[in-house]
């Protein structure tokens, strides 16, 4: 009994690929006549527009891409700032109230405070406070001079020389009773020293800061003398 024959497999056509003579493309390129392009062979041709297309991409991509490319990238950066912004505005607004509710504390606090600085009237009783503080604990004033007033944003700061002499205890108690008084009084540059051979005596020597609000007079007269300080530094 005979084998079926095996069914022939036709070949493949075979597709040749052009070689590409570069001796001959070079030598094209040599006798090439720049005035008449369109006689040039047509690999030159091909090569040329090739190279002045990609000069093209490349002269869009430095002189008009890159400017848009910063452009891009500005805004991008403006964008992401718009957006920090907005939070935080979104922020304080949704804490709106309780901002609100801590401004009227302050100025609550403020005025407490502001309460405490005695006016130009009250100031001659002041120094008496602070006088008779020192003499109710039986210390004994050696120097009680008050200096000149120097004049800040809204309020006057008045330095008092002190020189007392008494004991230890009864430094603190004075110290004590400045601190409890209703106005504002401090006490600077506090030096504790024998006062005798025996120093069972001592002498404080001290700075007593007190301030006083300005009204609105002296606060519009301060500054107008700065306004008119700055013009003639100006000048």
């Amino acid at each position: 009994m005979k084998k079926p024959a095996m069914p022939t497999i036709p070949a493949l056509p075979r597709f040749n690929l052009p070689q590409v003579d570069f001796r001959q493309i070079a030598e094209d390129f040599k006798t090439l006549d720049p005035k008449d392009p369109g006689a040039w062979p047509l690999v030159p041709r091909a090569i040329t527009l090739t190279g002045m297309f990609l000069g093209l991409l490349a002269a869009a991509a430095w002189f008009g891409w890159n400017a848009q490319y910063e452009e891009l990238d500005f805004k991008a950066q403006e964008e992401t700032k718009l957006k920090d912004e907005w939070l935080g505005k979104k922020k304080q607004a949704v804490n709106l109230d309780e901002h609100k509710n801590q401004l009227a504390e302050i100025e609550r606090s403020f005025g407490a405070l502001l309460k405490q600085l005695p006016n130009a009237a009250e100031m001659e009783s002041l120094l008496i406070d602070i006088n008779q503080s020192g003499l109710g604990r039986g210390l004994q004033f050696e120097l009680f001079k008050p200096g000149t007033e120097v004049s800040k944003d809204f309020y006057a700061e008045l330095p008092i020389t002190l020189n007392v002499t008494g004991n230890y205890h009864d430094f603190g108690a004075f110290v004590g009773d400045i601190a409890k008084l209703s106005r504002i009084v401090t006490l600077n540059d506090i030096n504790v020293n024998p006062a005798g051979k025996a120093g069972e005596t001592l002498m404080l020597v001290a700075t007593a800061k007190t301030f006083r609000y300005l009204d609105e007079a002296e606060v519009a007269a301060q500054k107008k003398a700065e306004k008119d300080k700055a013009k003639g530094a100006k000048k």
